[in-house]
């Protein structure tokens, strides 16, 4: 199967080579197109990308000015190729687990699936080598909002349209608020697809903008589940439950 994985970054020269590494460990699982957008950094991020891609020709590298990440996700999106089986995404200062995707096994199982759904875990930092957290730094194991633990059917991101740009954050969660919605066949898994790494520069960092947003989203859900009774429901999107056994807030 062909993969193409959406990468976008903004001043992330020194986590975006572990987060392409991530993914081209699993270049004997799949086909890999690997779009990188460069966000408008100020840093060395286009160059350590750069750097990769004559060993690496899977890597596309494409430029923008700053135009935040929903932008770029949306830029990402217009550069599927046409022969892409699935489509996921993983943030620059994030890694895939070993094994991510072995749940192109569950897609393929399940022509009808427009998408599979998987676990992330929370970690405080990953060795800069192996890019796994030592067991003692993993926060919590969940299935959250987060586009880098699903693998889509280009066919349903042409269905919902691509990312709505007037959101600075929570706009992973509009869009799998929407995917969810659409009732379509989806498959869940238990495995761990990526690590999210927490640091001090997390765009969730900015917590007024990133409540609001969060909230504009659920809101914007249940007016569309109210105006249209038929709409599927939303309850997987999100399960917390090792969140709140850990009391992390």
């Amino acid at each position: 199967m062909k993969v193409s994985v959406i990468v976008p970054v903004f001043n992330r020269a020194a986590m975006i080579g572990g987060a392409l590494r991530s993914i081209l460990r699993e270049a004997a699982h799949a086909e890999l197109d690997i779009i990188v957008i460069d966000d408008g950094s100020t840093d060395d991020s286009a160059a350590v990308v750069e750097a990769l891609v004559p060993a690496h020709p899977q890597i596309r590298l494409f430029r923008q000015s700053n135009r935040g990440v929903t932008a770029a996700r949306n830029a990402g999106l217009a550069r599927l190729p046409a022969d892409a089986d699935a489509v996921t995404f993983l943030d620059s200062d994030d890694a895939w687990a070993p094994g991510r995707l072995a749940d192109l096994a569950l897609l393929a199982a399940a022509p009808d699936a427009a998408f599979c759904y998987g676990r992330m875990a929370i970690v405080a930092a990953l060795d800069a080598e192996t890019l796994a957290p030592d067991p003692a730094d993993v926060v919590a194991t969940l299935r959250g909002v987060h586009l880098g633990v699903a693998l889509f059917r280009p066919w349903l991101l042409a269905r919902l349209g691509g990312f709505d740009e007037s959101y600075r954050q929570s706009e992973d969660l509009d869009f799998l608020m929407r995917a969810f919605e659409c009732r379509v066949p989806h498959v869940l898994s238990e495995r761990v697809a990526m690590y999210y790494r927490r640091h001090p520069g997390n765009m969730t960092g900015r917590r007024d903008e990133a409540r609001r947003d969060f909230a504009r989203a659920l809101h914007g859900s249940m007016r569309r589940r109210r105006a249209d009774p038929s709409l599927g429901s939303i309850a997987e999107v999100i399960d917390m439950g090792d969140l709140a056994r850990r009391g992390f807030r």
